[in-house]
């Protein structure tokens, strides 16, 4: 049937995006179930928690020993000299692997070969020899000079005057060091796009100042962290100097055990920790100095410790609040 002229007709409205059916609205997404993360995620909460247990309960360990030896001054000593060794010998190994992987990286042939010669002789023979044959270094020459090949000598000096403990495993480790470093600091260099160099030199710039400024900080980002695990190992390298008559932290613990037999487990627990404070604090040096260098590198520099907690708590409190909603 028509309608009259003039009528107006009204239509059925249509179901819009914004007001969705009933049916719809009552529905949420709900996550994929994943059994498999959760069963492996229980299995090693209870193998940790027996550890944990069995670390705590088992009376081998004497613990109340362990705080006795923790901070006496014999252990303090050690650790003290420890640092000593492992900063000194990290500072000249750094400047030893600069000037071994420029001289790898050099035109001139005798330098390159030089710089390899090390480099390969050094990774190949073991620390401990490398120290002991220092330590018995006197034996093959008893004095030391300096002059022209062949010829006179301008001085000398007695080498076994010069060579204290100290020394021979400072100076043992820094050889050992440079060997790993330069190759960290050659493959950070390489690392550098080529790009880099060539707009150093269009804008006519001296070759120091190409490394100093622009080659070296980029290649940072590369040497830092392979760095840092050359140095965690020198830490651990320095137990090695208490066979060169130096006591350092693992020396000194040795000491103390053979003075109490009864004890060894505790002292031997004792320096397990002190070395994982230590390593745990370079660690997180070395995370603060990977954010600096990261800037310019990424979009965002990478969350601190700190704001991945406050982060953590904030979706915590947020998913708290939709499920109370609900």
């Amino acid at each position: 049937m028509s309608e009259p002229p003039g009528a107006t007709v009204t239509l059925p409205e249509a179901p819009t995006a914004a007001e969705p059916p009933e049916a719809l609205t009552a529905q949420r997404v709900l996550p994929l179930r994943r059994p498999g993360r959760w069963i492996a995620t229980a299995i090693v909460l209870v193998l940790v928690a027996q550890f944990v247990h069995g670390l705590v309960t088992n009376p081998f360990y004497q613990w109340d020993r362990w705080g006795y030896w923790f901070l006496r001054p014999t252990i303090l000593d050690g650790l003290l000299i420890t640092l000593e060794v492992a900063a000194y010998s990290a500072v000249l190994g750094l400047i030893g692997g600069v000037l071994l992987a420029l001289a790898r990286l050099s035109k001139s042939p005798v330098l390159r070969a030089v710089s390899w010669t090390y480099v390969w002789a050094f990774r190949s023979i073991p620390l401990i020899v490398v120290l002991i044959f220092l330590y018995n270094f006197s034996a093959l020459y008893k004095t030391l000079s300096i002059g022209i090949p062949f010829g006179p000598a301008f001085f000398s000096f007695d080498e076994s005057r010069l060579a204290t403990d100290m020394v021979v495993a400072i100076v043992g480790l820094s050889l050992n060091e440079a060997a790993y470093a330069a190759e960290v600091v050659r493959g950070g260099i390489l690392s550098v796009d080529q790009g880099q160099h060539e707009a150093a030199a269009a804008l006519g710039l001296p070759k120091g100042y190409q490394f100093r400024r622009i080659v070296f900080p980029q290649a940072l980002r590369s040497i830092i962290p392979n760095y840092v695990n050359q140095l965690i190992g020198l830490i651990k390298g320095t137990s090695l100097v208490f066979y060169v008559s130096l006591l350092d932290l693992f020396g000194s613990a040795q000491t103390m055990g053979s003075t109490y037999p009864g004890d060894i487990v505790p002292l031997l627990l004792v320096v397990t920790v002190w070395y994982l404070i230590l390593t745990s604090v370079v660690s997180v040096i070395q995370f603060y100095v990977e954010r600096y260098y990261a800037r310019g590198a990424t979009r965002s520099l990478p969350p601190t410790p700190l704001q991945k907690l406050r982060t953590g708590l904030s979706d915590l409190r947020a998913r708290i609040r939709r499920e109370a909603a609900i």
